[in-house]
């Protein structure tokens, strides 16, 4: 899995994404190896490659095989925030998921996602940013977690600022 999120350096790393169509998906903007990472338990260098289809991604790493759709991947900052065609995609995807209980809420693994992304923001800007992107997305999380990435929110700041 991701290393822990208290280290807060800059890494640069060559990309795994590869895009294998001329005709690009909307939501191939939030295709990141940070989300496969965390989507699939592993590390980064156990990922070979991620190939970004007309309409679903590929994902080829150590144990794991897989064709996953755009809708499973959280939204990021530095890119257009998501239209609300694309939070419609998303709501239909979590409708699908077979724990029904959660009904149109992200996977859980968006929490860790998100909680990465907070500790890792290297500007008070960036922080920011990406808190303003979770609150644009409070209708995918329950009131706990919310709470949760609230005090993750509160704990990046006060790293970034000490």
């Amino acid at each position: 899995m991701l290393s822990s999120p208290t280290l807060k350096k800059l890494v640069i790393r060559e990309s795994k994404i590869v895009h294998k169509s001329p005709i690009i998906h909307s939501l191939a903007r939030f295709v990141t190896e940070e989300a496969v990472a965390l989507m699939f338990k592993i590390k980064f260098e156990d990922i070979y490659f991620v190939e970004c289809w007309r309409y679903i991604v590929y994902v080829h790493a150590k144990g794991v095989s897989k064709f996953v759709s755009y809708a499973d991947f959280p939204p990021i900052v530095g890119v257009k925030p998501p239209t609300s065609a694309e939070i419609a995609k998303w709501r239909r995807r979590w409708r699908k998921h077979p724990d029904a209980a959660r009904k149109r809420q992200a996977p859980n693994w968006w929490l860790d996602f998100f909680v990465y992304e907070f500790w890792q923001a290297l500007s008070e800007t960036r922080l920011s940013n990406w808190s303003e992107l979770v609150g644009l997305m409070k209708f995918a999380f329950n009131e706990e977690t919310l709470q949760e990435l609230q005090q993750s929110y509160c704990q990046g700041w006060l790293v970034g600022s000490g």
